[in-house]
């Protein structure tokens, strides 16, 4: 079976499309968390260890420097992938340029590692994009879509946590440029992987679905060369210490938020777009604005808590000292857990449970998590260590949080807008994500070193346990305001086919 399917995948009915952009998204977890275990570690180590030999709050806005370029430039990825490439090619486009990236990692001149870091984003912002229009194009329905990406974690957690454990152990233990070679070579792997079964898609996402014309074409042209000369003079200022991590989080952050509000206005001006989608896209504002929220909040696992999870949680275990990155394999583990149970029950919901409820229930966990690690720095604060399990709880209310978030929200950038427009959605979508990913691991991780850490978990625990709740009280009128209009049900198809 290599078509779309009719109705929802399952671990026994995976059509060969799907099974290889299954396997694709697992492998490029593996670079993804991995990384995301280890790069605060690898940033704040010492320089006689392979480290960058950079402050604790340094080293946090590194990545969230790191995790705020890849999402932003995630709209630029769905618009090549949409107009220029097609998916297919983008998906391996970027599994190449992420091998390249983590390769430049493995080098141990510093300089080669901020060209690596970005050069990683660079082929991220090309997948993940992409690689989720695919799943959504080729699943017939919200259902079938919520139910397929919740599929999917099941796969990818399996990277996921074993990325953790092994990527964390040698870094940590053995050697940091090792770590990221493993990387380089999980990621090559994903792009012949994605050439290999190519034939399972029966040429969907071979080419965009909306090709540039002439015009078009010279003014991307002039923009793409506008846009590689910031970014290579970023690059070059960075390897040669002209612009510190604080002038690269600032550059980067106001970059992101250009970008978002840039790309917003663009979007929602389209002259193929009619009346009624500009309104479904007005509203999806708040969706976006919750997310953010959202993924602030998940996006510290890797800065913050790791370096609480270094510094303040006791991790002796039976005479052996867990590394601090193993900590991390708690959030997968715990979507192994409890992304086949949800991925069962969450479809089964109607109107009374949809995108709306969903956001309050993840918002509300995630708050919860960090109320938590409230008392937990409460605890280390004292003369003994805090126990592991207030991170332990923390990163559970993230996992399955970010189970009911993630398939529901993307899973709904599908029905916003036509489907030539699609790769600008999930664009837009990792965009806000790319402001809440840069300020929570920039300015708010570096606030963590001088707010008193109780106090910080407590008031963005408190934030997102309130979102939450007004997401569930205006969940009705949220999914109403959503809905397509019957009367231009008919209408819109035209300017969609455009």
């Amino acid at each position: 079976m290599t078509g779309p399917p009719t109705g929802q995948v399952s671990l026994s009915r995976m059509p060969a499309w799907y099974r290889s952009l299954f396997v694709a998204d697992a492998l490029e977890r593996f670079g993804y968390y991995g990384m995301h275990a280890v790069l605060v570690l690898f940033a704040a180590g010492a320089r006689a260890d392979g480290g960058l030999g950079l402050s604790i709050g340094d080293a946090a806005a590194l990545f969230g420097m790191w995790v705020s370029l890849m999402f932003a430039l995630s709209l630029l990825g769905g618009w090549l992938g949409d107009r220029v490439l097609g998916q297919r090619p983008a998906l391996i486009g970027g599994s190449m340029l992420s091998a390249a990236g983590y390769a430049m990692l493995a080098c141990p001149w510093p300089g080669a590692a901020l060209t690596g870091l970005a050069v990683v984003a660079v082929g991220g912002a090309l997948f993940k994009p992409n690689h989720q229009a695919l799943v959504n194009t080729l699943l017939p329905d919200q259902a079938a879509r919520e139910s397929g990406i919740s599929l999917m974690y099941v796969g990818t957690q399996f990277s996921a946590l074993v990325a953790p454990l092994v990527t964390g152990f040698v870094g940590e233990r053995v050697d940091w440029q090792l770590g990221f070679g493993l990387g380089a070579a999980v990621m090559a792997a994903c792009g012949v992987w994605l050439l290999v079964t190519a034939p399972g898609f029966d040429g969907a996402g071979t080419s965009p679905r909306r090709p540039l014309d002439e015009a078009e074409r010279r003014r991307v042209g002039v923009w793409a060369a506008v846009g590689g000369l910031l970014v290579a003079a970023l690059v070059a200022g960075a390897v040669t210490g002209r612009v510190g991590v604080l002038g690269g989080v600032a550059v980067v952050g106001l970059v992101s938020l250009l970008l978002t509000v840039g790309g917003y206005v663009w979007l929602h001006r389209d002259p193929l777009l009619g009346a009624a989608d500009r309104r479904r896209l007005r509203v999806f504002l708040l969706v976006f604005l919750g997310t953010t929220l959202f993924w602030m909040i998940i996006a510290q696992a890797g800065s913050v808590l790791t370096a609480f999870a270094r510094d303040e949680v006791d991790r002796q275990f039976g005479g052996f000292l867990v590394p601090a990155s193993w900590l991390q394999a708690v959030t997968p583990l715990g979507l192994l857990v409890f992304a086949p149970v949800l991925a069962s029950v969450l479809p089964r919901y109607g109107r009374r449970h949809a995108l709306a409820g969903r956001l309050a229930t993840g918002l509300a966990l995630v708050g919860a998590g960090f109320l938590l690690m409230a008392v937990a720095a409460v605890t280390a604060a004292g003369p003994a260590r805090a126990s592991a399990g207030w991170l332990v709880a923390c990163y559970l209310c993230n996992a399955v949080g970010e189970i009911v978030v993630a398939a529901a929200s993307i899973a709904a950038c599908a029905e916003v807008l036509p489907m030539a427009f699609l790769g600008r959605v999930m664009g837009m979508y990792w965009l806000f994500a790319a402001i809440g990913g840069g300020v929570g691991n920039g300015a708010l991780a570096r606030l963590s070193t001088t707010v008193p850490l109780p106090r910080y978990f407590a008031v963005l625990g408190g934030l997102a346990v309130a979102a939450g709740i007004a997401f569930h009280l205006g969940r009705r009128r949220l999914s109403a305001a959503l809905a397509p209009e019957p009367a231009t049900v008919a209408a819109d198809p035209a300017p969609a086919a455009g």
